[in-house]
Order: structure tokens, then sequence, then C-alpha cells
């Protein structure tokens, strides 16, 4: 019998299929990671500490990959999302108050997100940016109640392309190779409180539960019935389970590459440009486009800014979708993106909240993107329990059975939990 974890060669892919057609819930939810509010923490992590912070992202890659991978798992073998699974084996109290704390903290990321797009549209257009903001909010809202799951996602698949913007701006500036990898491999750090606090902001963005709720349930979405259906058999092996965990193994590494090679160039470009003149605080990705222009040229300020917009447009429903699914699942409640309003209307009706309370936040005296910074930080602290419990619900006989991960899967998903939680107590330490 061959273990669910053993190497697999390649899937076999129908002829005359492009690459953004194969693409699935593990590549879009890779990009949605670097949203603009997970730019804007990259480029302070560049800008205030250089090229120190650079080693982030070859450690959390294969960490962030595993998690993700285990939540696809729980989707793609149940037919339930995350929150069902999490609702069916732990108590209610619990699951809840995870999912107040995602729904809480995924407002706020929104919020932040579509404020550095209204920016970054002023940047660009001269418009005013509340108006941008507005609209970025609006255009996100139909696209996500009104266009068909299977329309939308060929929308947000074109949009992963935005990130090869963060590429093509290490053409624009100066690159000292060779120090970029020494430091990469033995950073410079004193672990001082401020560089955990930044370190758990980074992975709190980059391994976030939200994600973990989105990819799950895009799992049960791509099956065509959202909400239970189509599980694959736990007590014995068959053909077709090894081809969807061979999918969403290739899937998801795949995606999580391309999210951490983009934040990679995003640090990397701050520090040798901002960090080097002294800018070392940065607060929306906006600023840090614009912070670009005088030291990188007028084309590596676009093409950053280009970016945001585009990223945003896939992290803002991803933010909201995670939302509502997570809630609705918990609820027992009807929902779905192939669904319409009128089928899940309460499902879409959280989706509207999640906008409305970032577009609400816009207009109170908080400081949105201090906010975000504390938003990634309880991120990070909070995803170490939701962690705990993916891990052992995995391994619960009766959820995913022989299809559990075990191995150099399960190892690395019980590392990313204790990194998580050693930075989470650093940063809780004082110097």
């Amino acid at each position: 019998m061959r273990e669910a974890d053993d190497p697999l060669p390649p899937p076999a892919t129908p002829a005359g299929r492009g690459l953004l057609a194969r693409l699935g819930p593990g590549f879009i939810t890779g990009v949605a990671d670097d949203d603009p509010s997970g730019i804007a923490t990259y480029a302070q992590a560049g800008a205030a500490f250089g090229l120190n912070l650079l080693f982030t992202m070859p450690l959390t890659y294969p960490l962030m990959a595993a998690i993700q991978s285990i939540s696809a798992r729980i989707g793609r073998v149940t037919g339930r999302g995350l929150a069902a699974n999490l609702k069916a084996h732990y108590p209610p109290l619990v699951v809840e108050t995870a999912v107040l704390l995602l729904f809480v903290a995924n407002a706020i990321n929104i919020a932040a997100d579509v404020a550095a797009m209204g920016e970054v549209g002023e940047l660009l257009t001269g418009l005013n940016r509340h108006l941008g903001t507005l609209f970025f909010t609006v255009l996100s809202l139909l696209l996500q109640v009104y266009v068909p799951y299977h329309r939308y996602v060929r929308v947000l698949r074109w949009l992963t392309l935005s990130l090869l913007a963060y590429f093509l701006v290490l053409f624009t500036v100066a690159v000292p190779w060779p120090e970029v990898l020494r430091r990469t491999l033995l950073p410079q750090l004193r672990f001082s409180a401020a560089e955990a606090e930044l370190i758990v902001a980074v992975f709190g963005t980059t391994i976030s539960p939200y994600l973990f709720f989105w990819q799950a349930s895009q799992e049960v979405e791509d099956l065509g019935q959202a909400g239970g259906g189509a599980a694959l058999c736990v007590t014995e092996p068959s053909e077709t389970a090894r081809r969807e965990l061979q999918r969403i193994r290739l899937d998801t590494w795949t995606g999580m590459l391309y999210s951490n090679v983009t934040a990679y160039c995003i640090i990397l470009s701050t520090a040798v440009t901002l960090h080097v003149a002294h800018l070392t605080t940065i607060t929306t990705a906006a600023e840090a486009a614009q912070a670009l222009k005088p030291l990188a040229g007028e084309f590596a300020f676009a093409v950053f800014a280009l970016g945001v917009l585009g990223v945003g447009l896939i992290g803002v429903p991803v933010l909201s979708g995670a939302s509502a699914y997570a809630v609705a699942e918990t609820r027992g409640w009807t929902l779905g993106l192939e669904r319409s309003p009128g089928e899940a209307p309460r499902f879409y009706g959280l989706i509207a909240l999640s906008y409305a309370l970032a577009l609400a936040l816009q207009f109170l005296p908080v400081d949105p993107m201090r906010a975000l910074v504390l938003s990634a930080t309880v991120n990070g602290v909070v995803a170490v329990p939701l962690m705990v419990l993916i891990l052992l619900l995995s391994q619960r006989p009766g959820v995913l059975g022989v299809h559990r991960p075990t191995g150099s899967l399960l190892a690395l998903g019980w590392l990313a939990t204790a990194v998580m939680a050693l930075a989470s107590v650093r940063m809780l330490l004082p110097d």
C-alpha cells in the first residue's frame, strides 16, 4: 500500500489546457497571502531591518505549505469546510471563539487593503483616495456576489499574474547578490522584542488562519457541492484519492512557492532601497511604492503600485469569503460562491457585512495601519492553537482515515506550530 505522503509523479494534464487553467485553490490561496496588507508588512520588514529578515521566507515556505496542504486535504477528503469539521469534533465555544477572532481580524485586513488600494489609485490617477477606496470595495463586492464561482475563479487565476510585478522591481535596483545570499542564510539578528514582533507579524501574515479556512472551503467549492458531499472513502485507498491528494500537493506547494518568492522580492527591494536610504518606517503598501519613486525610478514605482491593485483584487474577496465560509459552516447555513444570493442570503450577507465593517473603519478615529500590524500579530498568536486543533483533527480516524498526513508532512505541520509559538512568546518578553 502506498502511503498518502509518498512522492508521486506529476499528474497527467489534459492536452490543450494552459497553465492558468490548471491552477487550483492552492495557487490562488498563495497569491492571496500577498495582499496589500501583507505587502506593507513585508515592505516594513525590509525597510526596518534590511536584509536580516530575508530568512523568514525560505523558513516559512515548507511550514505554510504543510499546514495549507493539511487544511486542503481535510476539505477534499471530507467534502466539508474546515469550520464544519472543527464544529463536529470540538466544543462549540472553542470553534465560535476562533471564528469570531477570524471575522474581526479579516475585517481589519480588508479595511487596510481597500484603503491601500484607494491610496495607490490616487497616486496613479490623482483621483481622491476615499472615492478610490469606495470604488474598489464596491467592485470587489459586486464581483464576488454576482459572478458565479466557476467564472469568478477564472478572474482570480489571471490576477495571480500581478505578483510578477515584484519580480520586475528587482531589475530596476542595484542588488548585492553575494551579500543577499549570505544574509539570507546567516541573518544578523539581535533577537530584540521589536525584531520578534515584526517576525511574528511576518509569520502571521504568511501563515494566516484565513488561508486555512479559504483553501479548505475552495476544495469543497471545486467539487460543485459546497456544504457537503463528494467525500473520499477514509477506510481504504483508491485511485481517485491518490490523484486528488497528488493534485493538492502539487497545487499547494507551487502556490506557496510563488507567494514566498514574491514576498522575498518585496523584502529585498525595500531593503536595498528604503533601508539603505534610512527610510525605516513604512505603514502602507502605497507608502512603500511612493518611497521607491525617487530611489528606484518611475518604472519601479508604477510596477509596485499596479501590483498592489492586482493582489488587492484577489486578497479582499479571499478575506471576506473565508469569514463567510467559517461563520456559515458553524451555523449550518446554506453557503457557496457558486450559489446565487437568493439561494444563500445569509452567506452573502456575511460577505457584505465584512465589506461594510471595512468601510466603517475608514471613518473611525483609528489608525487602520496600526490596527493592521496588531491584526497580523494577533493572527500569528491565534494561529497557534488553531493549528494544534487542525493537526489533531487530521489524525482522527473518522476524519481522514487512511488519508491522514504522516511522515514529513505531519512533522512540518507540528514544526510550523512550534515556530509560531516560540516567536509569539519571544514577542511578549521584555528586552
